[in-house]
């Protein structure tokens, strides 16, 4: 059995398997699409921008390095690129504490440099979705500087949750609303009144029944599909509007007085109707256990698509997993909504680092340092759930350095800048292991991903085992088999959108087909398993046993 490895040691030498492989293509020329609903079946590559590339060697990622880097996401074979938030922001929160939307904070560039790389990347065949956080500002914003100094009752104060608190002199907070981090969600200003952030304190709520915020946010909208944006994340979307009464919180009854209410509807119907005159596109951030209520955000006048949690977080289980796959398909069947994939992203703990571990689900609440795992093993399954993804019908999102592999790093607690590490009195290690400046190119400083300047966060010492440049010309490394699946998936009839069929397998295997006799198998159980009568094998994530049968942990592609 293969070592476990702690969090804090260092990995061993990666040992990829051979994998069947077709010649991946080397330009920038993408096929068409196969609809002209783009978004019903793309590959959308996930951007967190400080740590992509760093184009001016100040050691933080910007708008330069990615316009560097386009030939590397069109030889990858993406289809469009997520922004997380590239605007004017002090950074607490990682850019999701937006000062100005219209400004591109000077640490990623300028709004110039931000169009052009809209316009380039769409040169390279690449659609750019930039990422909207209505829910909040940062304490840094005009409005919330104003409503400081306007004091109580003004209406500055108006487009904020300000609040006169509970107890004798109004010492205690005004309801017991729980935190979307760690700690409090109200802050008390100096004189005396009480403001609402269901995130960190400088990040302070928006007062979405007010118009001037429903209006700022359409113009925002406009402002960035005019520069030529395809669509727009919106961040935490079932948490903008209120209970106008804030009553508190009450475990297990319904209606929740901050999630899920029903006149955040009428917002999303609004902003669809301009997205719609651009021919824009949204995917909603939205955890809700509830499928009816979930699909309820992907009505045809609303969202086009929202994020599949309930995947992400799914243990590496073959019986988890099916029932995940349909219970995904079958909420969103009635409004007709193509589901999206996603196995890892800057908030979650990196898909090989988790599928190594004896608890391969994702759960905020159980994070934890130091927690075990075998690298070997969580690689080779990452590969499979990777080829699982893409079969599967609707769109993939993939976050920046899982078609490298890179597992989840270890950062030094005097690093840390993340502020749900902070606000757990230091409990939860934080995300910012699944946010570390990406490795491109091994025998330079820092991996090449900028100058001699060290990275905002640190790099570990074996980092450049995973470099673009070292897995470029590995056939059988994780970036190969990624650049291979994904043409294969633009380029052959059957994936993408459309309908998807279970087959009869062994237990704990996978297996389905799609439309053109394509078919795919993902062996989860401990023994290898027979695949099914094939004409062809597309693809594996890793080499067949020498009579032909899939192992553990590994997945195919077929032609029937």
């Amino acid at each position: 059995m293969p070592p476990l490895w702690p969090a804090a040691g260092s990995p061993p030498a990666r040992k990829e398997p051979p994998v069947a492989v077709v010649e991946s293509s080397r330009t920038g020329d993408l096929p068409p699409s196969r609809t002209d609903d783009w978004w019903r079946d793309a590959v959308i590559y996930q951007v967190y921008p400080r740590s992509f590339a760093d184009g001016d060697g100040d050691g933080t990622g910007d708008l330069a390095g990615v316009r560097a880097n386009l030939p590397y996401l069109a030889q990858l074979g993406v289809d469009a690129v997520w922004f997380t938030p590239w605007y004017l922001s002090p950074l607490v929160d990682g850019g999701y504490d937006v000062a100005d939307y219209r400004t591109i904070d000077p640490a990623f560039g300028t709004l110039d440099e931000a169009e052009k790389l809209i316009s380039e990347a769409a040169e390279f065949g690449i659609r750019t979705i930039v990422d909207i956080v209505p829910n909040h500002l940062s304490d840094q914003h005009a409005w919330f500087q104003a409503a400081l100094a306007a004091g109580p009752g003004s209406p500055e104060r108006e487009r904020f949750h300000f609040r006169p608190g509970r107890g004798e002199n109004g010492e205690l907070p005004p309801n017991n609303w729980p935190s979307q981090f760690s700690g409090d969600t109200w802050t008390r200003v100096p004189d005396g009144e009480w403001y609402l952030h269901l995130f960190a304190p400088e990040q302070p709520d928006l007062n979405w029944s007010h118009p001037e915020v429903r209006r700022e946010h359409e113009d925002v909208l406009r402002f960035w599909f005019e520069r030529g944006v395809a669509g727009v994340r919106i961040d935490s979307a079932a948490l903008l509007t209120k209970h106008p009464e804030l009553p508190d919180f009450t475990e297990g009854v319904d209606p929740h007085p901050y999630i899920d209410q029903d006149e955040i509807h009428d917002i999303y119907r609004s902003w669809r109707a301009i997205a719609d005159e651009y021919d824009g596109i949204f995917v909603g951030e939205v955890w809700l256990p509830d499928s009816e209520r979930f699909a309820r955000y992907l009505r045809p006048d609303e969202l086009h698509t929202a994020f599949n949690f309930n995947f992400l977080a799914c243990p590496w289980d073959a019986d988890r997993l099916r029932r995940t796959i349909d219970d995904t398909l079958a909420e969103h069947a009635p409004v007709k909504a193509p589901a999206t994939w996603v196995l890892c992203n800057h908030d979650v703990t990196r898909t090989v680092t988790r599928y190594g571990r004896e608890d391969t689900a994702f759960d905020f609440d159980t994070k934890a340092f130091g927690t075990p795992t075998d690298l070997e093993l969580g690689t080779r399954r990452a590969r499979a759930a990777a080829l699982l993804t893409l079969a599967l019908p609707g769109s993939v999102y993939l976050y920046q350095g899982e078609e490298l592999g890179l597992p989840e790093a270890d950062i030094p607690l005097s690093r840390i800048e993340d502020p749900m590490h902070f606000r757990s009195g230091g409990t939860d290690p934080g995300r910012d292991g699944c946010r570390v400046p990406l490795p491109w190119v091994s025998g330079e400083p820092h991996s090449g991903f900028g100058s001699d300047t060290e990275p905002w966060l640190p790099q570990p010492a074996y980092w450049p085992q995973y470099a673009v440049d070292v897995q470029s010309e590995d056939p059988a490394s994780m970036l190969a088999l990624y650049r291979t699946a994904l043409r294969l998936r633009r380029e052959t009839p059957g994936f993408g959108d459309g309908p998807m069929a279970w087959l009869p397998a062994d237990n704990g295997v996978l297996a389905f087909s799609r439309t053109d006799a394509l078919v795919c198998v993902v062996n989860l159980s401990g023994t290898p398993a027979t695949l099914p009568s094939h004409a062809e094998l597309l693809l594996a994530s890793g080499p067949l046993t020498e009579d032909g049968r899939l192992p553990s942990d590994t997945a195919a592609w077929l032609r029937r």
